[in-house]
């Protein structure tokens, strides 16, 4: 059982389909069937089983499944610490990012990092700052980007700060909200709560939700041709647009805020990638 066979076990265990495993394998199916034939024989024992919801792995499968992560785990890391004991800052960046921060903030941050860094090799990941916080928590990450209050045990930098506002196309007053269409999109479940814990305590009725949509841009240009106002994070409102907005303001005058954390581990910074990067964004943070 060697590499190979690791990344066989782990897409088979992750897409629960022949036909799909081999594709992102770029191999033949046939081919890929007669490797786990191998090692069942191998291993003197059946790893999966062929049902109508797809492929299932057996007790003795998901061990070696759980096996095959932890060597490809460790090889990885083996990589990283030799790459690292030269002086020169090189190596790969496992990067998990928010969604939005990707979209707004990262491109220039990344292109900013690796003209001082050139021989670092970005890996990159994008999603819900949930996904990224579980990422980090399995240690497929470096370093983690989320947006929101999030645990983290071990190291934190909070990098910016941004106020929440309301946004439509023409003026509009804060009393007049619960009688005006307002556009929702599909967003992390934290500030989903910030949202709904500050109308809740604003508003006495629901808000008049007219529209749903699955993206934070579909919403803002919905808003932009006037089909109702939305409650939108500042780091997606450019200074060109035209939208009115105005930020949030709590019952002790201060705005409603969105936080972007750094979260990483002690252990990465040994490696030179990862405390180059930090050391930048703290350089760059706002």
């Amino acid at each position: 059982m060697d590499e190979k066979d690791w990344q066989i076990l782990l897409t088979l265990h992750e897409e629960k389909n022949i036909t799909k495993a081999a594709q992102r394998l770029f191999i033949s199916q046939p081919a890929l069937t007669y490797r786990i034939k191998q090692l069942e024989k191998e291993f003197k024992t059946n790893l999966i089983s062929r049902g109508k919801r797809g492929i299932e792995f057996t007790v003795k499968g998901e061990y070696l499944v759980h096996y095959s992560r932890e060597m490809r785990n460790q090889l990885r890391d083996a990589k990283e610490h030799i790459s690292n004991l030269e002086d020169k800052v090189k190596g790969t960046l496992r990067l998990g990012v928010s969604g939005l921060f990707a979209r707004y903030k990262l491109p220039l941050l990344l292109k900013e990092f690796l003209s001082l860094y050139p021989d670092v090799e970005i890996s990159l990941q994008t999603g819900w700052s949930s996904e990224i916080h579980q990422m980090l928590q399995k240690e497929e990450a470096h370093l983690g980007i989320v947006r929101g209050p999030y645990k983290w045990q071990e190291n934190k930098m909070l990098f910016q700060e941004e106020r929440i506002c309301i946004a439509s196309s023409k003026k509009i007053e804060l009393k007049e909200l619960p009688f005006l269409p307002r556009i929702n999109y599909e967003t992390d479940q934290s500030l989903r709560n910030t949202i709904e814990s500050w109308w809740q305590e604003t508003f006495t009725v629901p808000p008049k939700i007219s529209m749903e949509v699955d993206r934070i841009e579909t919403c803002k240009e919905l808003v932009l041709h006037g089909l109702g106002y939305a409650i939108l994070p500042e780091i997606c409102i450019k200074k060109d647009e035209p939208l009115y907005t105005f930020p949030i303001t709590l019952r002790d005058d201060s705005h409603l805020l969105r936080e972007t954390w750094v979260f990483y581990r002690d252990v990465t910074t040994d490696l030179a990638q990862v405390k180059a990067f930090i050391d930048f964004l703290n350089d760059s943070k706002q």
